[in-house]
């Protein structure tokens, strides 16, 4: 099974409001095959508290537009990694410090990539960071695997 296209489309949608608030390395997940509750994970790096808050109030605006609400929210207060429960998406806004330390990528490696636009992948396009060797894993510009 893979992820729907409505999930696709929503990933897309909030990458790109993402994207407008400056945010860096986006990705999208497929992770349908290894978890029941939602189809993508969407996830992005702010450089402060400040630009994560943005970042988040973007992608909830994005999506209210689409119908769209928030199922449950986490972690807005300290902005550092805040979690976004739409159902058929999950977005993960993370401070880049708490990104490279968390790697969710790494967790989630053998999930595959949804490919974005152009205009949907923000700052330092993950892609630039697939390691071939480590199959496929995707590596941070501060991972210091790299």
């Amino acid at each position: 099974m893979t992820a729907t296209e409505r999930a696709t489309e929503l990933a897309i949608i909030a990458a790109r409001a993402a994207s407008d608030i400056k945010a860096q390395e986006i990705i999208a997940l497929d992770v349908s095959e290894q978890l029941v509750l939602t189809d993508v994970f969407l996830i992005a790096s702010g450089a402060s508290e400040r630009q994560v808050s943005a970042i988040v109030d973007a992608v909830e605006e994005a999506l209210f537009k689409e119908g769209v609400k928030p199922i449950r929210r986490e972690g807005k207060s300290e902005a550092r990694w805040v979690l976004i429960d739409f159902g058929d998406i999950v977005v993960h806004v993370q401070h880049a410090e708490d990104r490279t330390y968390y790697a969710l990528e790494r967790l989630w490696k053998d999930c595959p990539a949804i490919p974005l636009p152009e205009d949907a992948r923000g700052g330092g396009d993950a892609t630039e960071y697939r390691d071939p060797d480590d199959g496929g894993a995707i590596h941070l510009a501060g991972d210091a695997r790299r």
